[in-house]
Parts: C-alpha cells; sequence; structure tokens
C-alpha cells in the first residue's frame, strides 16, 4: 500500500498544480445544479396568452377571468379580431389566443353552446399540450358553473353533484416540483461524468507527456498503478456528490427520505462501472483530446436513453428496450427511489444486480487491457 500511497500523492500533486482544472472540476457540478434546477422545469405554467372578445359582456369577461385565474394562463394583452389574434401568435408575442365570438352571450341565454376558438401555438408540444389541458379544464370548470345555474333557475337543484368524485393523492413529490426530479438524477450523472472523462484523462495524460513509461520501470504493479490512479478521483467524485447534495437539500430544499449510507455504498457499485469505463477510454485513446471526445460519445447517449432528461415510458418500444443496457438507468432509478420514495435495499435489487454485474465486468475487462497495455 505504500506504493498506491505515492501514486496517490502523486495524483493530488498533479491535481492542485493544476488550479484551473480543479476549479472547474468543483465549480461544474454546482453550475449544472443551479441551471438545470432553475432552467429545466417541466411543468409548464403561465401560458402567455392574448384575448379577442367581440363578445363584450358579462358572460365573456366570466370566462376570460377562468383563463385567466388559473395557473395555466397569463392574459398579456387583448386584441381586436381573430386576424389580429392569428398574427399575435405568429409574432411570438403569445403562445395561445382565445377568440370570443359576438354571439357567445346570446347562444349561452338561448340554451345553445357557446363557441370559442383556442389558437395554440404548436411548435414547443410541451407548451402545446398544456394549454390543451388547461383549456379543456377551464372550459368544462364552466361549462359545470353555468349548467348549474341553468339548473337553479329552472328550479332544480341548487348545486350540481358531478357524477365521479375523484380525488388523487400524489405521493413522493407532492407539489409535483421538477427540481425534485432533475437533482438527484443531476448526482448519478456527476458520477458518470468525473468517472469516465477524469479517470482518462489521469492516464492519457501521463501517456501523453510520456510519463507512463517512467511509472512502469518502478517496481510498482500494474494494478497499484491503477488504483494509485483512480483513488483521487474517487474521493474528489465524492465530494461533488456531497456538494450537490447540500445545495439541493439547503437550497433547494429537496426532503432526503432515505438513507444516506445506503445512497452512498450502491453510489460506490456504480461508480464501479464508470472507472471501469474511464479506463477503457484511456487504453483506446492516445491524446487528451481523443479521451474527451470518446467519452462524450458515450455519455450523451445515456444521458438521453437513461431517463434523466426524458421520460422513458415515452420512447418506442426499440429504444426504451435499448435503455436497458445503460447503467445509468439503474442508477437514476435507485438515486431517486432512494432520497424521493425513502426506498431500502430490498426494493431496488432489481436495479442493484444488473448495475453490480455491469460495473464487474467493465471494471474486469478494463483492468485486463489496462495491464496489457502497460505490458
Amino acid at each position: 500500500m505504500n506504493r498506491v500511497w505515492a501514486i496517490v500523492r502523486k495524483e493530488f500533486i498533479q491535481i492542485v498544480r493544476d488550479p484551473r482544472t480543479l476549479a472547474i472540476i468543483l465549480a461544474m457540478p454546482v453550475m449544472q445544479l443551479v441551471l438545470l434546477g432553475y432552467a429545466m422545469n417541466t411543468i409548464v405554467d403561465h401560458i402567455g396568452a392574448v384575448v379577442s372578445d367581440q363578445s363584450m359582456d358579462e358572460r365573456s369577461r366570466a370566462l376570460v377571468q377562468a383563463f385567466a385565474s388559473t395557473s395555466y394562463f397569463e392574459v398579456v394583452g387583448y386584441v381586436g379580431g381573430p386576424d389580429e389574434a392569428r398574427r399575435a401568435v405568429d409574432r411570438g408575442d403569445a403562445k395561445v389566443a382565445f377568440i370570443i365570438p359576438p354571439d357567445f352571450s346570446a347562444n349561452l341565454r338561448a340554451g345553445r353552446p357557446g363557441q370559442v376558438q383556442m389558437l395554440i401555438d404548436g411548435s414547443d408540444p410541451n407548451i402545446a399540450q398544456t394549454a390543451l389541458f388547461g383549456g379543456d379544464a377551464v372550459a368544462r370548470a364552466r361549462s359545470a358553473e353555468l349548467l348549474a345555474a341553468s339548473l337553479q333557475r329552472a328550479g332544480g337543484p341548487g348545486g350540481l353533484a358531478m357524477p365521479i368524485d375523484l380525488r388523487p393523492t400524489v405521493l413522493y413529490n407532492p407539489s409535483l416540483e421538477s427540481v425534485n426530479f432533475m437533482i438527484p438524477g443531476l448526482v448519478g450523472m456527476i458520477l458518470q461524468m468525473q468517472g469516465f472523462i477524469l479517470t482518462a484523462f489521469a492516464i492519457v495524460r501521463e501517456r501523453e507527456r510520456g510519463t507512463l513509461e517512467q511509472l512502469i520501470v518502478t517496481p510498482i504493479k500494474p494494478w497499484e498503478l491503477m488504483l494509485g490512479k483512480i483513488l483521487p478521483y474517487v474521493f474528489i467524485a465524492f465530494v461533488n456528490v456531497g456538494v450537490v447534495l447540500a445545495v439541493g437539500l439547503l437550497w433547494f430544499r429537496i426532503e432526503f427520505v432515505g438513507s444516506l449510507a445506503l445512497l452512498l455504498a450502491l453510489s460506490v457499485v456504480f461508480l464501479l462501472g464508470a472507472l471501469g469505463v474511464g479506463l477503457l477510454i484511456s487504453t483506446v485513446s492516445r491524446t487528451q483530446t481523443q479521451a474527451m471526445q470518446t467519452a462524450v460519445f458515450i455519455m450523451l447517449p445515456s444521458f438521453i436513453l437513461s431517463g434523466f432528461f426524458f421520460p422513458r415510458e415515452a420512447m418506442p418500444a426499440l429504444i426504451y428496450y435499448l435503455s436497458y443496457l445503460v447503467p445509468l438507468t439503474y442508477f437514476l432509478q435507485i438515486i431517486r427511489g432512494i432520497i424521493l420514495k425513502g426506498s431500502v435495499l430490498g426494493d431496488l435489487w432489481a436495479q442493484v444486480i444488473p448495475l453490480a454485474v455491469f460495473g464487474a465486468l467493465v471494471f474486469g475487462v478494463s483492468a485486463i487491457r489496462f495491464r496489457k497495455s502497460m505490458e
């Protein structure tokens, strides 16, 4: 272990001598956390809307108020006619336009449906779907109110009871905050990124500078060199994970429900595979540029397929099953289960076993290739 410790000390000295890289390593996770925590919000609200109210009476104003009083829409202006409403959407001044015709109230008083046209900018499907859902929900609620008022005037019951009384309960994330979903995933992304890039760079840098050959002629064994090179980056990776968790808990007010010890233990299992991939990258790369390109080539598909950005359930069947080949897929389920649901080890075996098998295989193969590349 004295030889391993000597390599560890050497690597830490090398890291400290490059303060810019160290600053990037430590600052990048916090920057990513802040940007993703605030910028990536899967819940769309306050969609800009313009109104063309050609009826201009109590009923049309009540309908506009019903749309504006929800969190779905924010009325940003009023326009004269349908053409002006369409131009407002075309220019991007608003994502939605409500067009209320002149006979809207007259039709309601006569017992006929009052038609309202809703123009939606479909260039962003997420906003368009939310607008469709919100507009339909407001229209149904307003229709129920008008129907109840009509029955009361006709001498019917004073209140209208809905046939189905649905009372939903949202578990684990009752407020439906996207940050509660993103921050646990960001921990997995940081571990993978640092396992890939930093480990590959640590060895490729030695080869690029010609110092790897100097290490080979020393009495140190291949596994000792490999262990000494990766241990500092394991430490740095866990420091960054701690920083991300601290910022998530203290700044974004994420509630950590599960066991921190279990999370750290399973993070080691995931990091084993990430370090193995980093070592594999180092065996096929001769320069740091090649190592970076190879790491990015591997990381980008894993971010997309793992469910970090996009739900896997919405993917085509072929892509969905391909995502099972990505280790980050399993780790994201583990970390979100522990942090948000309070999952225990017995709940996570379906994710832990494939993750451990992958980590053992890829780390073993990379260790063999690394040893052969030294010989």
